[in-house]
């Protein structure tokens, strides 16, 4: 199905007018249709040589399939060859049954180089539904990240179901006010990640990583290092161990830096296709640059994702996570952050009627 394409008149550097086209283009077998598509204050500005366009739309969908959605993630282009000219938006922890029409929120900002019109085309990229298949091109690798996402999500509604049951309302809401203290305790690192290396000017050095061990992950990181130089890091690598039985496809792994103010922030994450068999040893390589607003001190690492060669994924339990440490650094999953975003919008009683629908 497609959508019809609305235009509108703006300025071309003062001299000229242009239109910017929008359009939402969904696959004819679509697992969810367009009932409506308000674009709002969605405009173009030319500046030096490109477009900026900026996106603001609201889009209504409706579940046409016989499945209930999970999640959703959209493509959003301006055009497909110069940096900037892609975008996407990812809605993770829908329940939309047959027949339901859901919200989605877009907001980026496209560029698009002068002498073309500007355009803004929104496409599906992949839908999850409760049963984890899935639908879509997956150019965006939507389904692994969208996979990952709905099992933290089940892991998480569980354990404050689990609060709920084994200590009343207010064990959960106990649970729900140290979950905000932690989301509001989070250190902000001040760090840009950049593809290729650093360049600084300062000498470079070797520094190794203090692997993290998480007793329930199949793949160990054994050992790992990066290139320090100043305030960046670059060119990080690690050996890993699957101890595990089953064929490893895919990991991610969490990179922690402490600087020498003593802030200690989760810095980056480091997804890698890799193929180790069981028992065997692989290693991971990325190639890009950190830069910190201080000199680094000291860097750990853990597997915090791994993806089997059979489709499936592993997570870490919330046991695992239920260390002072990790606790104070990692984010809470989407789901969580969700949940106590119903918690402070409708109280208690909200949160657990959330509940109860799960």
């Amino acid at each position: 199905m497609r959508s019809s394409i609305a235009m509108v008149a703006f300025a071309c550097m003062g001299l000229c007018a242009q239109s910017l086209s929008r359009k939402v283009d969904l696959p004819a077998d679509s697992p969810v249709a367009l009932v409506s598509d308000d674009w709002g204050d969605t405009s173009a500005t030319a500046r030096g040589g490109a477009f900026f366009l900026d996106v603001h739309a609201s889009l209504s969908l409706r579940n046409v399939s016989q499945k209930r959605v999970h999640g959703i993630t959209l493509s959003v282009s301006s055009q497909d060859v110069a940096p900037g000219g892609k975008g996407s938006v990812s809605i993770p922890s829908l329940d939309a049954g047959p027949g339901d029409v859901f919200p989605v929120r877009i907001d980026v900002r496209l560029l698009r180089p002068i002498g073309s019109s500007a355009a803004v085309e929104v496409k599906l990229d992949g839908i999850l539904f409760d049963d984890l298949s899935f639908y879509g091109p997956d150019t965006l690798h939507s389904r692994r990240t969208m996979t990952v996402w709905e099992l933290e999500a089940r892991r998480d509604r569980q354990y404050f179901k689990k609060l709920l049951e084994s200590a009343g309302r207010d064990g959960l809401q106990k649970g729900v006010i140290e979950s905000l203290a932690r989301q509001a305790d989070r250190t902000q690192p001040g760090v840009q990640m950049v593809r290729g290396r650093a360049t600084n000017a300062d000498p470079e050095r070797d520094m190794a990583f203090a692997c993290l061990e998480i007793p329930d992950s199949p793949v160990e990181p054994t050992s790992g290092a990066a290139k320090i130089a100043g305030n960046e890091a670059h060119a990080p690598h690690f050996e890993i161990h699957n101890r595990g039985g089953r064929p490893v496809r895919y990991l991610e792994i969490k990179w922690i830096v402490k600087d020498r103010q003593g802030r200690e922030f989760l810095a980056a994450s480091m997804p890698a296709d890799v193929s180790v068999a069981p028992g065997h040893a692989g290693e991971v390589v990325e190639d890009a640059a950190l830069r910190f607003t201080t000199p680094v001190e000291s860097m750990s690492a853990f597997v915090s994702t791994v993806g089997f060669a059979d489709g499936s994924y592993w997570i870490p339990t919330r046991a695992s996570l239920d260390d002072a440490r990790l606790r104070r650094i990692v984010a809470p999953s989407p789901e969580e952050q969700r949940l106590t975003q119903i918690y402070l919008k409708k109280g208690l009683a909200g949160l657990v009627e959330e509940l109860k629908k799960f």
